[in-house]
């Protein structure tokens, strides 16, 4: 009789599940299209459109672009460092911890949601290393390491992430992302005031594939970085204009976790450079950008000769920078000595052009002096590879299609949100409630029913 009645419960929960995704589908249907572009009816829009993150931060002085995201139930708000160039997302976590720079009621706080060591998703953060578990109900611990030498080391987790979407809808997804309790910061005495970071890469750890996986968006992302400070992020693909945008093929190297385009040549000021065949990897969560040795000695050679019979010398007193110049009297901003320099661009094939003016190449400080935001990848470990970060990214719109395997630009206003201000107003920004619970049976599996504490385990991936 008892197993009679737990199989009435089981039927009951999927059939009250059933009528609210269809209720869900139905009442997203009904809300008015974004006006930028109409929304496909495929499978993998079934519960929304897409959803959009005010972006805050600046290159210089803050050094990162981040979004605030809430996360479990009820949610708590957590500022992360937006990152094209990882896939995991991560947090600080409320444990023994090293590099902990939150108070704790601002730490993330696990409760027996591990995500136990055989689950896919954490043998995918560990490529291309074979996983090992020592018990299959073990914690799936990480470690993440980036190109700076910075990293974090936690475990595994999975917990609601709730988003309104851009039709309206709201939808409380548990999406597996790091509880990180040993952080890593190189050459910095000014630790970030981030509390992680939101991992945007292709790899299936991802936020964006996570979400893709579970039909909620099409595998599409793009950010609006403004050179005044700002922007906005969005993953889906109702903000990707119909026309104006330059795309280019995404490279299969073994960078196959990163956004990387190539073969791409060198220009400066309009004459080629000599420097070709560079493979470019587009990285939100770098500052500046990085040439591999070739293409930043070349530049660097170019960008000093021309500066020859102009007021500009040569300092090394400024210390924000390694290269960098002063002139007469303190600079305010680019605009003042953009007349002095020659603009870059990379050409990929078919003649697809990403136009790098000085305002996408050089700071001014605070000092009042202007420094080059190039840097030679070559001496961190980059090898060949071109990092295209934040600086060069500005007042442009940069589209990822992770379906259609291609990274697109534009020219744009990013000191507004298109449509979602207008259409949403504030509104669209303000805390909500959402029915967490019922879509649970979309999710991985977790390690909810693990009594094991959390630990940290002393050996290294």
């Amino acid at each position: 009789m008892e197993e009679k009645n737990k199989r009435m419960i089981l039927v009951f929960f999927l059939v009250i599940s059933a009528i609210f995704q269809v209720c869900f589908s139905a009442a997203s249907q009904s809300q008015p299209p974004p006006k930028t572009r109409s929304t496909p009816s495929t499978a993998a829009n079934r519960f929304g459109s897409s959803a959009v993150f005010r972006v805050t931060g600046n290159v210089y002085p803050l050094g990162y672009y981040s979004v605030s995201l809430e996360i479990g139930n009820p949610p708590k708000l957590y500022d992360l460092d937006i990152d094209t160039g990882s896939d995991l997302t991560w947090v600080q976590c409320d444990a023994p911890c090293k590099g902990c720079t939150k108070p704790r009621d601002a730490l993330y706080n696990p409760r027996g949601n591990l995500v136990p060591c055989k689950h896919p998703l954490c043998s995918n953060i560990h490529l291309p290393a074979n996983l090992h578990c020592e018990t299959p109900d073990d914690q799936c611990d990480y470690e993440v390491e980036y190109a700076d030498h910075g990293s974090s080391l936690g475990v595994l987790v999975i917990d609601h992430i709730p988003l309104r979407l851009t039709n309206g809808s709201v939808f409380g997804p548990r999406l597996a992302f790091g509880c990180g309790y040993d952080q890593r910061y190189p050459g910095s005495n000014l630790l970030p005031p981030t509390a992680g970071v939101l991992g945007l890469g292709h790899g299936k750890a991802s936020i964006i594939s996570q979400l893709h996986g579970l039909g909620v968006i099409r595998n599409v992302l793009g950010h609006c970085l403004s050179g005044h400070g700002g922007g906005f992020l969005f993953l889906g693909d109702d903000l990707v204009p119909s026309s104006g945008i330059s795309w280019a093929p995404m490279s299969s190297t073994r960078l196959v976790k990163h956004y990387s385009a190539g073969p791409a040549e060198l220009q400066f000021g309009g004459k080629a450079t000599g420097v070709k065949g560079l493979q470019v990897v587009f990285d939100s969560g770098s500052s500046y950008t990085y040439f591999s040795s070739q293409a930043y000695k070349s530049t660097l050679d170019l960008v000093t000769r021309g500066l020859n019979g102009k007021p500009l010398k040569g300092t090394t007193e400024d210390g924000a920078l390694p290269i960098c110049w002063k002139g007469t009297k303190p600079f305010k901003a680019v605009r003042d000595v953009k007349d002095y320099f020659e603009p870059l661009l990379l050409s990929f094939s078919k003649n697809v052009q990403l136009h790098l003016p000085p305002e996408n190449y050089l700071i001014v400080t605070r000092h009042g002096n202007v420094c080059l935001g190039i840097l030679n990848g070559s001496e961190v470990g980059l090898e060949n590879f071109n990092i295209i970060g934040d600086i060069s990214l500005q007042d442009k719109m940069v589209i990822f299609d992770n379906e259609k395997r291609q990274i697109g630009w534009l020219p744009a206003d990013c000191n507004r949100l298109p449509n979602v201000d207008r259409d949403y107003k504030e509104s669209f920004w303000q805390p909500y409630a959402a029915d967490f619970g019922i879509l649970q049976e979309n999710c991985p599996a977790t390690a909810e029913k693990s009594k094991k504490p959390l630990c940290r385990k002393s050996s290294q991936l």
